[in-house]
């Protein structure tokens, strides 16, 4: 079993590459998905029903059609429009445009988490509205909604497996070529899945370790970190033994 092993080994290059390639498509993909999440929730909530109209039917849109039929309209659908681009362009592209229209919902829920309250007295006080927005709503909203975020990340982080459809060489495209290579299924399919767990966690912990130093208070999701968040026994003992009574 070990010269099975030995024989992928030639392909660690093309391994990495394919590691290099996924995380490159994410960034981008995720950088235009924030991007046009936020507009499409500020379009929302525009006094102009045309522009609501146009943020609604984007997100009902994608959030509704499969994201693999969104790459191939992109891909092969475009270029019969005279629009062509190559793979990477067309996989970023798409899996932004999908996974903002999740982040636009996201966003939306986590701007009208912000106490009216708020708004109100910074109108009072004369400041002007793009102020209001990066000082007031921006913080507390992506404070609300970051763990969505992201999980909206590594979602995306998992969707460029289908990116291999047209034919990119990321993970799971250049694990499927190997493996016609060398026929060794088990081998080739455990190193990608291994790299995906790899490349999760760590977005995972850049999340978290983002939520404990961008925000005041720090946002903790780890019980051992949340003082007086998480019940001691004893009081908890007590809360069953009070509802018992």
């Amino acid at each position: 079993m070990s010269y099975q092993w030995l024989t992928l080994w030639r392909y660690g290059d093309t391994f990495l590459s394919a590691a290099w390639l996924t995380l490159q498509v994410t960034v981008v993909a995720f950088a235009l998905a924030v991007a046009l999440g936020l507009i499409s929730a500020l379009a929302k909530s525009s006094s102009l029903s045309v522009v609501r109209l146009i943020s609604h039917c984007y997100v009902e849109f994608i959030r509704n059609t499969p994201v693999l039929l969104q790459i191939f309209i992109i891909f092969f659908g475009l270029p019969s429009l005279g629009i062509t681009m190559n793979a990477f362009t067309a996989g970023v592209l798409a899996l932004g445009i999908n996974v903002g229209a999740y982040l636009s919902e996201t966003f939306r829920a986590g701007i009208q988490s912000v106490p009216k309250g708020q708004l109100e007295a910074a109108w009072v006080l004369g400041i002007p509205k793009s102020e209001v927005f990066m000082s007031v709503i921006l913080p507390q909203a992506a404070r609300a909604v970051w763990p969505a975020i992201i999980n909206n990340l590594i979602q995306l982080l998992l969707g460029t497996s289908l990116l291999s459809a047209i034919a990119l060489p990321e993970l799971t495209g250049t694990a499927t070529v190997i493996n016609a290579r060398t026929l060794l299924y088990i081998q080739t399919f455990s190193i990608v899945t291994v790299i995906y767990l790899l490349f999760s966690n760590i977005f995972s912990w850049l999340g978290n370790l983002a939520g404990r130093h961008m925000f005041h208070p720090a946002l903790v999701t780890s019980k051992k970190k949340a003082n007086g968040w998480w019940p001691k026994k004893g009081l908890a003992h007590s809360a069953k033994g009070g509802n018992s009574q």
